[in-house]
């Protein structure tokens, strides 16, 4: 249970920090202006491409050909003489050139389109084709009269938005949560030993547990606040989805919290100057935000990283931030996102508890 002289320091940290304005500002205006950036980027449209046509067949299936091009919204049509377009697309205004061989009508048996294509471009040639092969075999179909043996039905069983957005909040504010917690323990325990704040505290009757306990939870409500204002612009302003259970969602966040306040005081513990726990806390953050999953899968990394990230702190807390999220997973869902949280918090505990050696901050 929480006593009064904890409330009371409580009450006091929190004051420290709130005074901090521009501090505030800027660890809510950053993850802000990334998720909106993102945010713009992935609400726009797939520009078309641009694809030339040159017809050299007066045929009806070489019109009909055009015109399902010229219909497609994929593509972009030039209609025009080959020479010119072949300079647009040396020029990179095209992407590739369609030539249609004079036999080109429903009699032809080996009919050859040729394309032309940059070899810079050749990446989109995947995409392409098989959509120029579809239109082909749609047109010969209808000019000789055969039905496809098998139809296509689609079905949508997927009823929630894909974005890239919705797949990066949670790993946005993973990092937002390590971030802001290693600052306000880490680098406030060197501050407040620089300024003798600590001699004067622990000639005090106030024990260690009573003033962990309080920079802890004081530091846990200004993370929780920032984070709630960083949802509700996601969710009210950039239409972020968020699945899950917002409970479970917090009670990650909460836990993720208590790991990076724990780092943070390691952290401090080792380093005696501001510049060198900005260099230690440097170390420890920039590797986590490209190795954990924030901005794309851990599966999509080098085989040779993978194991590494697999085990990161901030790697457990995306994923399972993620799952909730996206999947609407459950506690019991995310077990072994919980577990491998678990171990850090007992780890980072410990290693806070030996680090941290309070005869010597108090002498």
């Amino acid at each position: 249970m929480f006593s009064k002289l904890q409330t009371r320091l409580t009450l006091t940290f929190l004051k420290i920090f709130l005074r901090d304005k521009q501090m505030l500002f800027w660890s809510l205006f950053f993850p802000v202006i990334f998720m909106t950036v993102f945010g713009f980027v992935n609400d726009q449209e797939q520009e078309p491409i641009n694809i030339g046509l040159v017809n050299n067949a007066a045929s009806t299936v070489a019109s009909d050909f055009s015109r399902e091009l010229l219909q497609d919204p994929l593509f972009t049509v030039t209609e025009g003489e080959e020479e010119p377009l072949r300079e647009q697309l040396v020029a990179g205004e095209q992407t590739m050139v369609l030539v249609l061989p004079e036999a080109f009508d429903a009699n032809a048996d080996n009919g050859e389109i040729r394309v032309l294509v940059d070899a810079a471009q050749v990446r989109q040639l995947g995409m392409i084709m098989p959509i120029l092969e579809q239109k082909l075999l749609a047109i010969e179909r209808s000019f000789r009269g055969i039905e496809p043996m098998f139809s296509i039905s689609l079905e949508d069983v997927q009823a929630r938005s894909q974005r890239y957005l919705d797949f990066l909040l949670p790993g946005i504010l993973a990092f937002t949560i390590m971030q802001l917690a290693i600052a306000g323990s880490g680098f406030n325990i060197v501050e407040y030993r620089r300024k003798g704040i600590l001699k004067r505290l622990f000639v005090t009757p106030i024990r260690p547990r009573d003033f962990i306990a309080a920079i802890v939870v004081a530091r846990t409500a200004i993370v929780l606040i920032q984070l709630i204002v960083l949802i509700a612009f996601a969710v009210f302003i950039l239409d972020v989805s968020i699945i899950g259970s917002f409970a479970a969602f917090f009670f990650v966040v909460i836990l993720a919290t208590f790991i990076f306040l724990n780092i943070g005081f390691c952290l401090g513990s080792i380093a005696k100057t501001q510049q060198a726990i900005g260099a230690i806390g440097n170390i420890v953050i920039f590797p986590q935000i490209f190795l954990s999953g924030v901005f794309y899968p851990i599966e999509s990394m080098p085989a040779l990283v993978q194991p590494l990230a697999y085990v990161l702190p901030l790697s457990f807390v995306s994923t399972g931030l993620r799952d909730i999220a996206n999947e609407g997973a459950s506690l019991l869902q995310i077990m072994p996102s919980l577990a491998g949280i678990a171990v850090w918090l007992l780890i980072s505990f410990v290693l806070a508890a030996r680090l941290f050696v309070w005869k010597e901050v108090a002498s």
